[in-house]
């Protein structure tokens, strides 16, 4: 496993009756997330009953972190996201960088550093 990729775990509760508007939201996100240079992964997972998701995150490096916690997906997406929804759970597994793990601490997110002798 490459120590440099950083993966991200949020979970979303979704706001009774704005299913449709979350998952709008969500496409748009995707598709701007897919343009980030460093954006290895961007997938969705919904709970059978649709109430709840999972977003699986993954960069490159911490580099492509700062980028996309800087960029227009989540400084203008992530609120209009929080509209139809609230974070559960954000978790964060790999080194982001010091100035991306500030941010990331500043929304409660939680860090998980590599284990030692685990990962290669």
């Amino acid at each position: 496993m490459d120590k440099q990729v950083v993966h991200f775990t949020v979970d979303f509760a979704i706001n009774e009756g704005k299913l449709a508007e979350f998952e709008s939201t969500a496409r748009t996100m995707t598709v701007g997330s897919q343009k980030e240079h460093g954006t290895i992964g961007y997938e969705w997972y919904f709970s059978k009953d649709r109430k709840q998701c999972r977003l699986l995150e993954s960069y490159v490096d911490a580099n492509a972190v700062l980028a996309h916690l800087s960029g227009p997906v989540v400084q203008e997406l992530v609120p209009k996201i929080q509209e139809y929804s609230s974070i559960a759970r954000f978790e964060v597994y790999g080194n982001p960088g010091p100035k991306a793990t500030e941010i990331l601490e500043g929304i409660e997110a939680k860090i998980f550093a590599h284990g030692i002798g685990l990962s290669r």
